[in-house]
């Protein structure tokens, strides 16, 4: 059976990142090698809250289009059966990035990765991402990343 979903124990076994920089809480509606969307619970709790801005708590852009491709990350892993295996993701790019709502405690943040370029057993992967919130954009970027596959 195709994996269709992650929840945060398989992300947490795709890809490295931890607290405080694991962005994504779930992964939704994986189609291999295709598309892929994550979920982002925005929480009070979160450290980058403390400075960005403490009267009125704003996610940082920089940290959306992180958790893009945190979702994107895992969707290559399902395709390509990564887990436990020590894969590393590398921005190469981002372009055309656009920011257009604040996102913010209470948040639940939708991201919409699809495939633009890209293969199984591919190193260079290229996505078209877009976060949301109640259906409305509030980022949206193109990215490109290089897969560190592991060594058999």
């Amino acid at each position: 059976m195709t994996q269709t979903s992650a929840d945060i124990n398989l992300i947490k076994r795709i890809i490295p990142h931890r607290y405080p920089f694991l962005l994504v809480d779930k992964i939704e509606d994986i189609v291999a090698g295709e598309s892929a969307v994550g979920i982002k619970n925005v929480t009070f709790n979160e450290p980058h809250f403390q400075g960005h801005f403490p009267a009125t708590p704003i996610m940082p852009g920089v940290m959306i289009i992180e958790a893009l491709a945190q979702t994107a990350a895992v969707m290559v892993g399902v395709t390509m059966d990564l887990a436990d295996k020590d894969m590393l993701v590398y921005f190469m790019a981002i372009d055309g990035c656009k920011f257009r709502r604040k996102v913010g405690p209470g948040d639940v943040l939708k991201l919409h990765v699809t495939v633009t370029r890209g293969k199984p057993g591919g190193k260079v992967w290229k996505f078209k991402g877009v976060g949301s919130v109640d259906g409305e954009m509030a980022a949206e970027a193109e990215f490109t990343a290089m897969m560190d596959m592991p060594k058999e």
